[in-house]
């Protein structure tokens, strides 16, 4: 039997968007952000879309929360750090990646493995969520995408920004 760190601690139970902890220990990765912008390869359902806020690759803030983690160290391996071009990317440029430009920046990067449309497919959740109507016209492109994961995406973004823009007039 594992010992048990955790104590009566919840803080990662409390903190996850999605509610993916059913109970302690116990995770349904089917509503893990981080399954789910990284693994899932299809359209990421409705339910989870707004819970996704702005992240593109992962989530983390249960392990960001988790009060063991302040013992962990930064990586002194050069390769884990971020490279300063993917440290604060505009999401309007990520939309504008077709597949060549996508492995080029994504090169000997973890985020190159899950591919073009579903990256930008993540980029058009964060997109939608931004509240950002000037966003609108880097969404609109992509719904001509040959993707059905980036078409149907795109119009998701496109509606949700034209729906926040009506809520505020």
């Amino acid at each position: 039997v594992p010992q048990d760190f955790c104590g009566s601690c919840t803080k990662c139970l409390d903190i996850c968007p999605t509610n993916a902890f059913t109970a302690e220990r116990k995770l349904d990765a089917r509503r893990c952000i981080s399954y789910l912008t990284i693994e899932h390869k299809g359209q990421i359902p409705l339910e989870f879309r707004k819970a996704i806020g702005n992240r593109i690759y992962g989530c983390d803030d249960c392990l960001a929360i988790c009060p063991w983690n302040k013992f962990a160290q930064n990586a002194r391996e050069a390769a884990y750090h971020p490279r300063p071009a993917l440290e604060s990317p505009l999401l309007s440029d990520l939309a504008k990646l077709d597949d060549a430009a996508f492995r080029t920046l994504f090169s000997k990067s973890p985020v190159k493995r899950i591919g073009r449309d579903r990256f930008v497919r993540n980029v058009l959740i964060a997109i939608g969520n931004s509240g950002n109507p000037v966003l609108i016209e880097a969404a609109r492109p992509l719904l001509s995408d040959p993707s059905p994961l980036v078409s149907e995406m795109a119009a998701w973004a496109i509606n949700e920004l034209q729906k926040s823009c009506h809520a505020r007039a």
